[in-house]
């Protein structure tokens, strides 16, 4: 994972007093082992907790170099020996408590306070802007860049050369590459819909990633892009985005990938290069979308496709089985 300007853990942190404040009941002792951050099974290294919560993830799971994993007892024994495991009857619950103790500013996400008139602050001499915009502290923005009317940049925002922002937008916990294009109305970093639901009171499951879009890529107008949670949402290099697409938190997007409007993406799935999606079409969570795939217009994608494949339909098939089907 890139490293995070914009949230800041509170470790280290002895493991014991992690659990303990985390409210998580852990039979051993792990004589307060400290522990630096909380990191997906990919990233993580010998200084940090993660968490295993499906089968999906048994081959990643087998290879992390964490120290502490959050796991059951069904597939605790996949983990490699070196990784402690942190028992648990409910792993995500969980890893939202460590995850909370480790980050406690990350579950509000309110307005940035912090913000100056554009006219205040030293981008008014190389920028070309419209009315009403709005810069927060530690921004860096690159050369050639506009920003139209009623935009905010938030604080921490890294913008890079030749780059251009509509009017309507909000831009907040983002890494901007060269020569990136963001139309109107488009909303990016905000928090992802992650939260597990409760009759009382919904537990809420913090974000602390980023959106990282590269260089040469467009987002149309009216698109949402969520930030991570543990890990980054991320847009490949000269990938194109239409009007009104969502895209949901930990999402990974290759290089030159063309989505048309209204496509809507689910949490944690990822893109390989050059995918072509129609418009309307749905990718649900956690999947693995290969290199060179088609995906025709209002197809529903409920599992997993490889490379070079044309899909359509709900749920989405081979394309020529989908057409002889519907003759």
């Amino acid at each position: 994972m890139n490293i995070n300007p914009f949230f800041k853990s509170i470790g280290p942190i002895g493991i014991d007093k992690l659990l303990r404040i985390s409210k998580i009941k852990n039979k051993e002792k792990f004589n307060n082992h400290k522990i630096f951050d909380i990191k997906d099974l990919y990233s993580a290294s010998n200084k940090d907790i993660t968490f295993f919560h499906s089968n999906k993830y048994n081959v990643v799971a087998s290879k992390t170099k964490a120290s502490f994993c959050v796991t059951t007892s069904v597939l605790a024994n996949l983990l490699p020996k070196s990784c402690k495991k942190i028992i648990v009857s409910n792993v995500l619950i969980s890893t939202a408590k460590i995850t909370r103790t480790l980050y406690p500013n990350s579950i509000t996400d309110d307005f940035d306070s912090n913000l100056k008139d554009i006219k205040k602050t030293k981008y008014k001499k190389n920028t070309k802007y419209g009315k009403n915009v709005l810069i927060g502290k530690n921004v860096k923005i690159g050369r050639n860049f506009s920003i139209g009317h009623n935009s905010i940049i938030e604080s921490n925002v890294v913008i890079g050369n030749n780059c251009s922002v509509g009017s309507n937008v909000i831009i907040r916990k983002t890494i901007i590459k060269n020569n990136v294009h963001i139309l109107d109305g488009c909303v990016i970093g905000k928090k992802g819909f992650g939260f597990f639901p409760d009759k009382k009171n919904n537990i809420r499951y913090p974000q602390i990633g980023l959106v990282i879009i590269n260089d040469n890529s467009e987002i149309g107008c009216g698109s949402t892009i969520d930030r991570g949670s543990l890990s980054n949402t991320i847009i490949g290099k000269n990938t194109y985005l239409d009007n009104q697409i969502h895209i949901a938190h930990n999402v990974k997007i290759g290089n030159n990938c063309v989505i048309a409007g209204q496509v809507g993406f689910a949490g944690s799935s990822i893109l390989g290069d050059e995918v072509m999606i129609g418009g309307q079409a749905g990718i649900s969570g956690h999947l693995n979308i290969g290199n060179k795939v088609h995906i025709g217009g209002g197809s529903g994608v409920i599992n997993d496709i490889p490379s070079n494949s044309k899909v359509m339909g709900y749920p989405a098939k081979d394309l020529r089985k989908f057409i002889k089907e519907n003759k």
